[in-house]
C-alpha cells in the first residue's frame, strides 16, 4: 500500500519558560536572556500511514497526540525530522477556528471555507450542503456571537467535513453536539472510508477507535510505543496505563530528552484465561439463540485487596458495543486474599442472533484504576435457528384480525 503519510524520525521540542521579564531593569541585568527548560513533546517517531486507511493515535493526556497532528497538518514543523503528506489536506483540529463573533454564519462558512483552501465558487457550491448538515438553516444569518456552543461546533464540523481532502486530520471533535449529531459525524466519516480518503485521528475514546480504525498509535511522553491493529494496540495501551496508574496525576517528568522506557505492567491483580461456556461447548463451535452462556475468567491476587471490580464487553462484528458492565466482586463482601481464584459472568439466555462476538475483560480497583485487560479475551459465536435476521431476538408474537376493525387495534394487541 502507498503511504499517504510518511513521518520520518519526528522530534518536536518546546522552551518552558518559568521567569518572565517585564521590566527595562530586569532585561538589561539579564543581557536579555531569560531561563527556560527543554521539553521533547515528541521524541524520533517514525511511521508509514497507507493511502485509503484510517489510523488513530492513541494516548494519554501529554503524550503528544496533538502535537503529532499539528507537525502531519503543518501547523507546528518538527525540530528535527520530516513529515511527507501526499495530497490535499484538512485539519479538523480546533472546530470553528477563525470564526468571528460579530459576523453571521454565511459569512463565517465563506470566511472559515477559504481558510481551508476553497474558493468561493467551491463555498457557494456547497453551502446548503454545509448549513444542512449543521442543522442551521434558521439561523444562518445570525451574528455567531449568539450561537450556543453546540451550534458553533456543529457548524465548524460541517465546514471541515465538506472540503472532501485526500488526507483528513481529525483531533477529539468526533464528541461534538448531542449523542444523534455525533452518530451523523461518524457516518460521514465512514463515508469517506468508503471513497478511500486517508483519516487521521486523535481520541482519548479507545471504543471509537476500535469502531472506525484499521491501525492505531499508540504514545506515550512523546514515544511511539506500538502501531498495531485496534485490539492489539488498545491492550498495549491499557498496559502502560497499568504501568504508569491510569488516574495517577498525569505530572511529565522535568526535562524529559530521550525515550521512556515501557517497563512491563506491576499488577496487583493478573487475568488469566478466559473462556466461554454453553450447552454443547467443546461438541460445536456455536450456541443457539436464547441458550445460557457463561464467561469464565481465571485471575490471580499478588496481595488482599478489597472492592474488586470485573468488567466484560462484548463486541459485534464491526467491533459495535453490545453490551458492556462493571459488577464488584469479593468473597463475602470482603477482600480478595492472594492466591488463584475465578469469576463467571452468568447469562440466563442470550438474545443474539447470527453473528461472530468478541468478549473483552477487565479488573479495575474501587477509585476505576485499571488493573489488567484482557482484549480480546475470548470469542463465540451464535446460530439462530429462527427464521428473523439483526443483532437481537425480541419477543413478538403476531395476530391478524378482519378487514373493518382496525380501529383501536393497537389497544386490543396488548396482553
Amino acid at each position: 500500500m502507498n503511504a499517504a503519510v510518511e513521518i520520518q524520525g519526528v522530534s518536536k521540542r518546546f522552551r518552558l519558560y518559568h521567569e518572565k521579564y517585564s521590566s527595562l531593569k530586569e532585561r538589561v541585568l539579564h543581557a536579555g536572556h531569560v531561563p527556560y527548560e527543554e521539553f521533547w513533546a515528541l521524541n524520533d517517531v517514525t511511521a508509514d500511514i497507507g493511502a485509503g486507511s484510517t489510523v488513530g493515535i492513541l494516548g494519554r493526556n501529554g503524550s503528544g497526540k496533538s502535537t503529532l497532528l499539528k507537525c502531519i497538518g503543518g501547523i507546528l514543523q518538527p525540530t528535527s525530522g520530516q513529515v511527507i503528506v501526499r495530497g490535499q489536506l484538512a485539519a479538523m483540529l480546533e472546530l470553528g477556528a477563525g470564526f468571528q463573533p460579530e459576523l453571521s454564519g454565511r459569512d463565517n462558512i465563506y470566511l472559515n471555507g477559504s481558510l481551508l483552501g476553497l474558493s468561493r465558487r467551491d463555498i457557494a457550491r456547497r453551502f446548503d450542503a454545509i448549513v444542512e448538515f449543521a442543522e442551521m438553516e434558521q439561523f444562518i444569518d445570525n451574528q455567531v456571537k449568539y450561537y450556543s456552543s453546540g451550534m458553533y461546533v456543529r457548524l465548524g464540523f460541517a465546514v471541515a467535513v465538506n472540503v472532501e481532502p485526500d488526507v483528513l486530520l481529525v483531533d477529539e471533535v468526533l464528541a461534538v453536539g448531542d449523542e444523534r449529531f455525533q452518530q451523523k459525524c461518524l457516518e460521514r466519516v465512514r463515508e469517506f472510508q468508503t471513497d478511500g480518503r486517508t483519516i487521521i485521528v486523535v481520541s482519548h475514546s479507545a471504543d471509537l477507535l476500535r469502531q472506525i480504525c484499521d491501525e492505531i498509535l499508540v504514545l506515550e511522553r512523546g514515544t511511539l510505543v506500538t502501531v498495531a491493529p485496534p485490539g492489539e494496540a488498545i491492550r498495549t495501551f491499557h498496559d502502560v496505563l497499568i504501568d504508569v496508574g491510569a488516574l495517577a496525576p498525569e505530572v511529565e517528568p522535568e526535562g524529559q530528552t530521550g525515550p521512556v522506557e515501557i517497563r512491563p505492567p506491576r499488577r496487583h491483580v493478573k487475568l488469566g484465561e478466559v473462556v466461554a461456556e454453553y450447552p454443547g461447548f467443546g461438541e460445536r463451535p456455536y450456541l443457539e439463540t436464547g441458550a445460557p452462556l457463561v464467561i469464565r475468567v481465571q485471575f490471580e491476587v499478588a496481595e488482599p485487596i478489597a472492592d474488586i471490580r470485573f468488567g466484560v464487553t462484548v463486541l459485534s462484528e464491526k467491533s459495535d458495543v453490545v453490551f458492556s458492565e462493571q459488577r464488584e466482586a469479593a468473597i463475602g463482601g470482603g477482600a480478595l486474599d492472594a492466591g488463584h481464584g475465578s469469576v463467571a459472568f452468568i447469562f440466563d439466555a442470550i438474545p443474539l442472533l447470527d453473528g461472530r462476538f468478541t468478549v473483552n475483560v477487565d479488573v479495575r480497583d474501587s477509585g476505576g484504576l485499571v488493573l489488567d485487560v484482557a482484549e480480546p479475551a475470548c470469542t463465540f459465536e451464535v446460530m439462530n435457528p429462527g427464521r428473523a435476521t439483526g443483532l437481537i431476538e425480541l419477543a413478538m408474537r403476531v395476530e391478524t384480525y378482519p378487514p373493518g376493525t382496525l380501529s383501536g387495534l393497537a389497544e386490543r394487541a396488548l396482553p
